[in-house]
């Protein structure tokens, strides 16, 4: 029993701290930056990926395209390399459209789950919480949609967001291949949910 209460308090204890206790954040200073997110950004730029989507069991692949249209303001377009719509979203603010989707994939809980990955994708200018040092990278504590999400920098280029809940690490954006403002590949992996999205670009 003595050697089960310690245990049990430090189960308790770190299983119940922040996210950035638990990976060891140093708090610092906020200092506002114009753009968080640079890499849908371009509204001359139209951002075209090759696709591969896992849900429910089931493989899409195709084509994905970003389009900014304005400040705040995206269409996200995923068709079959044949030129059929699998989905097509509207992103303005927060509002969001869903102005076509494959029957496949029309369930609320995808949709829902896709909106709050996409919008992730595409903020630029989240509402910054807190600030932190890690390792010597820079970490920005976020909200996103009403979700906390710390968005990570490493030699000035974001590489990852995490969107966290409880403390725990419920979905991860992988930022990779950066040039010049313009991530050429971009992975979105979910831990509590079976879905994968992995984008190379053309």
């Amino acid at each position: 029993m003595r050697i089960l209460l310690p245990s049990l308090f430090v189960f308790v204890f770190f299983g119940c701290a922040s996210y950035p206790k638990k990976n060891g954040f140093q708090s610092i200073e906020t200092i506002p930056k114009k753009i968080l997110n640079p890499y849908f950004s371009d509204i001359s730029n139209d951002y075209v990926y090759k696709a591969k989507i896992e849900a429910f069991d089931k493989t899409f692949g195709g084509l994905f395209i970003v389009k900014k249209l304005g400040p705040g303001h995206h269409r996200l377009v995923f068709t079959t390399e044949l030129g059929n719509t699998i989905f097509d979203f509207t992103f303005q603010g927060d509002d969001f459209k869903v102005n076509r989707i494959l029957k496949e994939m029309d369930r609320q809980l995808l949709i829902n789950i896709l909106k709050r990955d996409f919008k992730a994708l595409i903020e630029e200018h989240p509402q910054i919480l807190q600030t932190f040092e890690r390792k010597g990278d820079t970490v920005y504590a976020t909200k996103i949609l009403s979700k906390k999400h710390y968005f990570y920098y490493s030699k000035g280029h974001l590489n990852t967001i995490a969107r966290v809940k409880h403390g725990k690490e419920k979905v991860i954006i992988l930022f990779s291949k950066i040039k010049n403002s313009l991530s050429e590949e971009v992975q979105i992996f979910h831990k509590t949910f079976p879905l994968t999205i992995k984008l190379n670009g053309i």
